[in-house]
């Protein structure tokens, strides 16, 4: 027991002075539950909305009323013409679009049923289902009510239903999951690896010893940090090519938009993923700890960046924090690509987040490398 003892008592210590091991052991499962019970809900509401509302009367007023005090759809967006609704669809800008007829009120009024139509974005299959099921449940309540109120005049005996929602759900109409999944696991994997390889790059070096013979070299600190990411930009195409292979010929995935222009983007977000790789590896004093950083940043990825769950639904902090991830902007532009079709026009944001992420991390890697070896 007293070898037994003695053994524990050094082991503590050691753990006691590899402080950044020890505080990522002990933050790790807080900032996780925190995360995982923020961020993860199924139930998603406040989707952003537009109306293009061609009758403007009291009645179509009413109805839209509904739609944004169910909590479930956010109109911040008016319409003037129908184009306005599939561009703003096309672009990401809004999950839902509502068109109101013109004869809308003369149709309530004189007993017809008057239809409504609510395009969905059902490229994310989870917002789509609960826009539909919401918006299917509005126009029956309204109808109920409306029915409701004209039975009780006299003589009347049955009324046609008022309101028709017609749902048009676009570039996933039969919620096939795998069309959603599938461009999202390509990122992902983009991620893991990518960032996890290139985390080790110089903790391996200076482990061997080897850092100290580049260091002698008339290597530039940003050009040792290109030199450690360039390799693994190729390793990126490779691994791009064979998930899009899998994902066309076992999941027969659409590919409605241009590869090229998918290839393109993707190498800015590769390089983005490796840039924050040699960030962590600036960081960390050994190889464990550069995976332990690696792992704390591939979770809030997966979670905040709209892989797995929607982030209408996520609270404003962690919808935030989603934005400064890569794979959030690369998310917007393989679903945007592959399930939709959309060109270069709706995807500038995404490309100059990713740029100025690039530019951010690769200059304080550049910076925390020289501050190191000083």
């Amino acid at each position: 027991m007293r070898r037994l003892r003695a053994l524990l008592v050094k082991e503590f210590i050691q753990m006691s002075r590899d402080r950044v091991t020890f505080a990522m052991m002990v933050a790790l499962p807080v900032i996780q539950l925190i995360v995982f019970g923020f961020a993860i809900n199924t139930d998603v509401k406040h989707l952003p909305t537009m109306v293009f509302d061609q009758s403007l009367q009291q009645e179509s007023r009413d109805l839209l009323s509904s739609f944004e005090s169910s909590g479930y759809f956010d109109i911040k967006y008016i319409a003037t013409s129908y184009n306005d609704v599939t561009k703003a669809i096309e672009s990401g800008k809004i999950k839902v679009g509502i068109i109101i007829p013109p004869d809308f009120t003369e149709s309530t009024k004189h007993g017809r049923t008057a239809a409504i139509q609510v395009i969905v974005d059902a490229s994310d299959s989870m917002s789509a289902s609960s826009a539909i099921s919401t918006a299917q449940m509005i126009g029956l309540l309204k109808s109920q009510e409306i029915i409701a109120g004209k039975l009780q005049v006299a003589g009347i005996k049955q009324v046609n239903a008022p309101y028709d929602i017609r749902i048009r759900p676009w570039y996933n109409p039969d919620f096939v999951s795998a069309y959603y999944m599938v461009p999202g696991i390509i990122g992902v994997i983009l991620t893991m690896t990518m960032v996890m390889i290139t985390s080790m790059a110089i903790v391996r070096e200076r482990e061997r010893g080897t850092l100290e013979q580049l260091i002698v070299t008339p290597l530039k600190s940003y050009e040792l940090m290109l030199g450690k990411i360039i390799p693994y930009i190729f390793v990126g195409y490779v691994q791009i090519t064979l998930a899009l292979a899998v994902g066309i010929i076992i999941f027969d995935i659409p590919v409605r938009g241009s590869l090229g222009l998918l290839y393109a983007l993707a190498s800015v977000f590769i390089i983005a993923s490796l840039s924050l790789g040699v960030f962590i590896s600036n960081l960390a004093k050994t190889q464990m700890q550069a995976m332990q950083m690696s792992f704390f940043v591939f979770l809030p990825s997966i979670l905040l960046s709209g892989f797995m769950f929607p982030r209408e639904a996520m609270p404003l902090f962690f919808y935030a924090l989603g934005n400064v991830i890569p794979l959030t902007f690369f998310l917007e532009i393989v679903r945007g690509i592959v399930l939709k079709g959309i060109g270069m026009q709706y995807l500038w944001s995404q490309l100059f987040a990713l740029i100025a992420f690039i530019l951010a991390v690769f200059t304080a890697s550049v910076f925390k490398f020289k501050k190191t070896l000083g």
